[in-house]
């Protein structure tokens, strides 16, 4: 008797975490669909994924043009979160926060046995967050449908990042809740030096190979390119050199004499810690975000050299796979890698649920 496929539709594909977190679980999953309107997103999951896929443009477009994939048994995403993040200035009314409705269309569409969303950790605060609860109730859009929701930190699952995301898990009312996994690495958390272990400290270019291009739906790409290729340096201002060399191994902006700090830190004296702040060594690192490659966002200072970190340590600090294609600008990339799901944590979750369906088959 053979297994079969466990068929998947990937919403708010990005360069393809989600989809790669599943395989990487088991060999049963087969994203059948993805959707990702960012082009550059969309071709760096292409090249990894193969042809056929992935498409480009937006999930209303999808939803308007596309017949929704037949027999899906699991639908995974995550709408885009900034207009709810913590980060920045949340707008309540930002057309992105609506995002979530057409989520829940493909699942009335799709009927499939489970669904995965995931977000920042301020989702379970949200407008949004209260409507998916009204759509599962008796005169709810998805009245066939449970869910339950908890915080996870990727870190408790093999991820040499701490990031903790609101996922929530649905299933069918006729199917059972297949539960949260459990923490595999909450007493022994994989650490920066272990994830960077054999990359050089020095970088040989600061920009991406020019030998070649992806076409990708009537556009020219830069790419596609493996992650060592990622390791990249950039052109740092003297100023920006002499603060990296005044902060020491898990230091940040508070160890700059007066003289290197800008005007905004001398008159706030307190505050994040992590700003131009070195990745500690023996940790796992802080949330890989999408302005990695800029210090003065955050703790991303390579622990000793006098860089941030490149765009191939933040891909294995989110636990990109050797075979991932990256395609587009440094700027695109970044924006891919920083905006994924860990692998690891993706893994963990598609456990759980390739669990549950090989006790319903």
């Amino acid at each position: 008797m053979t297994t079969r496929d466990i068929r998947v539709l990937d919403l708010f594909a990005g360069a393809g975490g989600l989809t790669a977190g599943f395989e990487a679980a088991s060999s049963r999953f087969r994203t059948v669909r993805a959707v990702e309107m960012d082009l550059a997103a969309a071709a760096s999951y292409e090249q990894t994924f193969g042809t056929g896929v992935v498409y480009a443009g937006s999930i209303q477009e999808w939803l308007l043009h596309e017949d929704t994939p037949s027999d899906i048994d699991v639908i995974v995403g995550g709408p885009p979160c900034q207009g709810f993040s913590t980060l920045g200035k949340q707008d309540v009314e930002d057309d992105r926060n609506t995002l979530w409705q057409h989520y829940a269309e493909t699942i009335r569409r799709a009927k499939p046995k489970y669904f995965v969303v995931e977000n920042v950790a301020a989702f379970a605060r949200s407008r949004q967050f209260e409507d998916f609860q009204a759509a599962v109730r008796p005169d709810g859009a998805l009245r066939e449908y449970r869910f339950e929701f908890r915080i996870l930190d990727s870190a408790d699952y093999g991820a040499p990042q701490s990031r903790k995301r609101a996922v929530l898990i649905g299933h069918h009312a006729d199917l059972e809740f297949p539960g949260f996994p459990e923490p595999t690495h909450a007493a022994k958390r994989i650490t920066v030096r272990q994830a960077l272990q054999g990359v050089p400290w020095h970088t040989q270019s600061n920009e991406l190979p020019k030998d070649r291009v992806v076409e990708f739906r009537s556009k020219t790409f830069a790419g596609s390119f493996a992650r060592e290729e990622l390791h990249l340096g950039r052109d740092y201002a003297d100023v920006s050199l002499a603060r990296f060399a005044s902060i020491p191994p898990g230091g940040n902006r508070f160890n700059l004499p007066e003289e290197l700090k800008a005007n905004c830190w001398k008159s706030h004296t307190s505050g994040s810690a992590d700003v131009m702040g070195r990745v500690h060594w023996d940790k796992p690192s802080v949330t890989i975000r999408t302005e990695f490659f800029k210090p003065e966002k955050g703790r991303y200072l390579h622990p000793e050299a006098m860089r941030a970190i490149t765009h191939y340590e933040a891909a294995l600090l989110q636990g990109f796979p050797p075979n991932h294609r990256f395609v587009g600008s440094k700027t695109a990339i970044a924006r891919q890698i920083g905006n994924a799901v860990p692998i690891p944590l993706g893994a963990a979750i598609a456990r759980q649920i390739a669990g549950a369906l090989g006790k319903s088959d």
